[in-house]
């Protein structure tokens, strides 16, 4: 037979080198070649049907908050190719929203077209079904929606502030460790400052959409999104059907960052139409639809207190953010988390409060409240170290822990110092001059900034099947999502390596609700969790044809003990598929799972990191360009250095756009974001990207998972504009405590060029 690795997880997690092999994604051939089909572009021929799907546009809201008092259809109804104009007058009966308190927030119900309320400018209040996509929406342009506005709220206050229950993930709204308010007393120097971070939206690179279509009382729903069992859920949930009804596919998703983790309008609309025309229905969003009714990341407003002695050693850190939530939800966003565990100190408090405003909902986005939360305490950092007249990665360095203070708990595994002290050496941080505003090149203003990255980590109970059939072909099947990260790569990787088989052989099947059920890809947690899975499958099949040979009296391998045995039997050699054909000639299978070791609760886990940059302020236009940028990482084992690579340096690339371009603001007046696309919503483009590295430091996490691995697609944004923004003021001695730094933010308080 084939040789194969030891049985063993530990065995074959320790026969998994530290940074693994770089392999090109299995997938890239179908998606660069356009075989791979997304939820949008499904026709007669691949959904089976008798003719090609019809379409479906929404029509949104143009008031924040209000009543309908009348929609008016006549004109839209007698356009041509139009078959159904969906209000809240002719919808089928749904659930109602929520409940609030659901154990899984995506897997609530979520009701559209739900009756005359208004709840935020871009609701949808009508869909138009027709023929082609153009006359559905010019029908949808027909569509008359009269409105009572009442007044509304979209602006942060923390004058009507409430507190919480929870955060998201059901944290604590509110932790203690020490005395915060003695210890911040008794600190010889002190920071207390406010950082305000901007509204900010999704924008991948494909829109949400969904087709749907109805077989009999079965929902089969091709859909954009990341979590497939709990949208499965949510979707039986608001139709009040049954799951085992639903089949939710999603085989290729063109990106998700956290936005498709929920589902939308699309995916009901889409289903109620097919239902009601007895054909399928696809309903996609348009960019500019997608920025108002979808969710986005919620402004916060973060009052940071950080007191030291002066020797650097931190006696106090309280970390304040208010956000918001929209009228009729609870998601508040966890901006103080990181806080929680980062450093060591006397005392530690963190706290949330919340605005529920008029707005459409705020949800995850790639790293959630840690990419937006460390904006606030690593910029406070800086300036204490400003105060103290202290290098910034000395600070850092002297308050590293082992410890989870506020958890009271010890981390897995915590390399961070590592981590920046490689990462000073490679980008000669020993050279930056701590005098702000000291170093000119012409008429640019030369700066050095750096930051900590830190993520807590995840594991979410898993299932796999895998499936070996008479010429050795492996089949793995899990309802798992693949947004782009190289999921399906590393799976495929795993399985390989488990079964001692090329990758040419394995097939890594996901994205359908009829598969084993997954998490899903999201928080991080979708390698490891997913991955131990296909792990545990493989090794229980393994085992099977193990024991299976031991007992052949044909095989070489028949009667010999099973811990000495390798599925090679000392020169004794019987290929796979030649026992395959004999003894399983239909195949055999095995399930795997994968749950949290309740002994894994003893440590806290997370992946670290540190951030370097250095950017060049110009002092005539207020100009920012990011000249060069480091990340070192410590993420536990690797199994794929290119898609590791990729995940990583996509963070750093949305730190940049995050600290100089991304915002977006609602208009007080009408209640709507002034930003509806990407032509004045502005993101880092190619021509900001500067010099990048990204770099992995060999790290075993002996506590998460089998496969001794963490979480690493939003480390990477994680501390990354703190650094530019600790940069900025290296270079001008400015402090922008409100981000994105635009140029107004830098030009009143720039110092004067000398003749």
């Amino acid at each position: 037979m084939t040789d194969l690795p030891p049985r063993s997880s530990d065995q074959i997690s320790s026969a998994i080198p530290m940074i693994g092999a770089g392999i090109r994604r299995v997938e890239s051939t179908p998606k660069v070649t356009g075989q791979a089909r997304y939820a949008y572009e499904l026709d007669a021929s691949t959904l089976g049907a008798a003719a090609n799907p019809l379409v479906g546009v929404m029509v949104l809201s143009t008031i924040a908050r209000g009543r309908i008092t009348a929609t008016l259809t006549a004109t839209a109804r007698g356009m041509p190719g139009v078959h159904l104009v969906l209000t809240s007058d002719n919808a089928p009966p749904q659930a109602p929203w929520g409940p609030l308190r659901a154990k899984d927030r995506f897997a609530r119900a979520q009701p559209v077209l739900r009756g005359p309320d208004v709840h935020y400018y871009g609701e949808p209040v009508a869909l138009v079904v027709a023929d082609t996509f153009e006359q559905a929406r010019a029908a949808a342009m027909a569509v008359d929606v009269r409105y009572d506005s009442k007044p509304h709220a979209v602006v942060l206050d923390p004058s009507t502030a409430t507190e919480p229950e929870f955060l998201n993930g059901f944290k604590p709204a509110h932790t203690d460790y020490g005395d915060f308010d003695a210890a911040f007393a008794r600190s010889a120097v002190r920071v207390d400052t406010v950082y305000e971070t901007p509204h900010q939206n999704h924008a991948q690179m494909e829109p949400h959409a969904t087709t749907a279509m109805w077989h009999k009382d079965d929902l089969i729903l091709h859909t954009s999104a990341q979590n497939l069992v709990s949208i499965q859920m949510g979707i039986a949930a608001t139709l009040q059907i049954s799951p085992h009804h639903v089949r939710v596919l999603s085989p290729y998703v063109g990106g998700g960052f956290g936005g498709k983790l929920p589902y939308f309008a699309d995916a009901i609309l889409a289903a109620l139409a097919a239902r009601m025309l007895g054909a399928p229905v696809k309903v996609g969003m348009t960019r500019t639809q997608m920025f108002s009714a979808t969710t986005h990341r919620t402004a916060t407003r973060q009052t940071v207190r950080i007191g030291a002695d002066r020797t650097g050693r931190l006696c106090a850190i309280c970390h304040d953010a208010l956000s918001h939530c929209a009228s009729f939800d609870n998601f508040v966003e966890d901006t103080t988390t990181i806080t929680r565990g980062l450093y060591r100190a006397d005392a530690i408090r963190t706290d949330a409060h919340l605005n529920h405003l008029d707005l459409p909902r705020s949800d995850s986005m790639r790293s959630p409240g840690d990419a937006v939360g460390m904006v606030g305490l690593e910029c406070a950092m800086d300036e204490l170290a400003h105060e103290l007249g202290m290098d910034p990665l000395e600070l850092r360095l002297l308050n590293d822990t082992p410890t989870d203070l506020t958890a009271n708990r010890p981390f897995s595994s915590r390399h961070l110092r590592q981590c920046l002290k490689e990462g000073a050496r490679r980008f000669k941080w020993a050279a930056r001059n701590p005098r702000p505003g000291q170093v000119r090149e012409g008429e640019w203003l030369m700066g050095m900034g750096m930051a900590c990255a830190m993520r807590y980590n995840l594991l979410k109970p898993c299932q796999a099947l895998a499936h070996i059939d008479a010429g050795a072909n492996l089949t793995v099947q899990l309802a798992m999502t693949d947004p782009g990260t190289g999921t399906q790569t590393i799976l495929t990787q795993i399985a390989a390596g488990t079964m001692g088989l090329p990758l040419t052989q394995v097939r890594v099947e996901m994205g359908d609700t009829t598969y084993p059920p997954a998490p899903g890809s999201g928080g991080s947690f979708g390698a490891e969790s997913a991955g131990s899975a296909v792990l545990r499958a493989c090794e229980n099949l393994r085992t099977l044809l193990l024991e299976a040979s031991i007992r052949d009296k044909h095989s070489p391998l028949y009667g010999q003990p099973m811990e000495a045995i390798q599925l090679d039997a000392g020169g004794r050699h019987e290929s796979l598929s030649s026992f395959l054909e004999r003894v399983f000639p239909h195949g055999m299978q095995a399930h795997g799972e994968i749950t949290a070791d309740p002994n894994s609760l003893k440590w806290s886990q997370a992946s670290f990191g540190a951030h370097f940059s250095e950017v060049a302020v110009n002092a005539i236009t207020g100009e920012v360009r990011v000249r060069r940028m480091l990340g070192v990482f410590a993420c536990g084992r690797i199994l794929n250095s290119r898609t590791a690579r990729s995940q990583l340096l996509g963070g750093m690339i949305w730190g940049i756009s995050n600290a100089l371009h991304e915002e977006n603001t609602p208009d007080p007046r009408t209640g709507q974001f002034t930003a509806h696309d990407l032509a004045n919503y502005h993101i880092a483009t190619h021509a900001d990207m500067p010099d990048m590295e990204v770099v992995m430091i060999a790290e075993d996490e002996p506590v998460s998972n089998p496969l001794h691995i963490k979480g690493l697609g939003e480390v990477g944004i994680c501390g990354a504009a703190a650094a530019i923004g600790n940069a900025v003021f290296n270079a001008t001695g400015i402090r922008v405590r409100n981000f994105p730094i635009t140029i107004d933010r830098l030009l009143p308080h720039l110092p004067e060029m000398p003749a």
